[in-house]
C-alpha cells in the first residue's frame, strides 16, 4: 500500500552523509538515468527503477516533477515475472517427452542426459517467460529534504535492500534505518550506548 492509501506500512531512514548543495539541481536527471525500463516485450525475469510518484507508467516525469514543496517524491517500480510451478512442471514434462521420443527415433534409446535435461529446463523457462506478463508493483518513496528523513512504503527486507542499493546508486548517499535502537541512541547520546546494549527483554506472560 502506498502513502496515498488509507493506511500504509513504512520504513524510515536517515541519510548518513552531509548532502552537497550541488545535488539538488541534479535530482530529476539522476532519477531519469536510473528510471524503470519496461520488460513487457522481453523474456527478462525482473526489472526495477524509478517512476513518478503520481503515475507508475511515467518514467520520464512528464506528469509532475519529483519536487513537491519540501519533499522529493518518487516511486520504486518493480516488475517480476513468475511462472506457476505447476505450469513449469507440465511444460518441462512435455519437453522431456518430446526429447525422449526424438532420441528413440534417432539413436534407438529413450534416454536424456543430465546436461540435456538442464538445457531443456532453461529453454522451457525462457519460452514460458516470454509468454508470461510481468506483475507490476510500485513502492512510494518520500524524502523530506528539511529533516533529511526518507520514507519507504514497505517493510519487506528484500525490497528494503533493493531500495537502499538503488538510493545509493542514484544519489551517492547512504541510508541508515531509523530503528527503535537508533531512535533511543539519538536521544540518549552515543556515550550511553552500553546501557542500551545491556538491556534484556521483559517477558510478560
Amino acid at each position: 500500500m502506498g502513502f496515498l492509501s488509507a493506511s500504509a506500512s513504512f520504513t524510515r531512514y536517515r541519510i548518513i552523509e552531509e548532502i552537497p548543495d550541488t545535488l539538488w539541481p541534479e535530482i530529476a536527471d539522476r532519477l531519469r538515468r536510473n528510471a524503470f525500463k519496461d520488460i513487457d516485450h522481453t523474456a527478462d525475469e525482473r526489472s526495477f527503477g524509478w517512476v513518478a510518484f503520481d503515475d507508475m507508467l511515467d518514467a520520464d516525469w512528464r506528469s509532475a516533477p519529483p519536487q513537491k514543496g519540501e519533499f522529493i517524491t518518487m516511486g520504486l517500480r518493480l516488475d517480476t515475472r513468475r511462472i506457476p510451478p505447476a505450469v513449469f512442471k507440465k511444460h518441462l514434462a512435455l519437453a522431456l517427452a518430446d526429447e525422449m521420443e526424438r532420441m528413440e527415433q534417432t539413436k534407438g534409446k529413450a534416454y536424456v542426459s543430465r546436461d540435456r535435461k538442464n538445457e531443456l529446463k532453461e529453454q522451457t523457462k525462457l519460452r514460458l517467460m516470454a509468454r508470461t506478463l510481468p506483475i507490476p508493483a510500485q513502492f512510494d518513496v518520500v524524502w523530506n529534504v528539511t529533516s533529511g528523513v526518507v520514507y519507504l512504503a514497505s517493510i519487506q527486507s528484500k525490497l528494503r535492500a533493493l531500495f537502499e542499493d538503488m538510493f545509493t546508486m542514484t544519489f551517492d548517499l547512504h541510508l541508515e534505518p531509523m530503528t527503535p535502537y537508533y531512535q533511543a541512541l539519538a536521544r540518549m547520546g552515543e556515550e550511553r550506548a552500553s546501557v542500551l546494549d545491556d538491556l534484556e527483554p521483559t517477558v510478560f506472560v
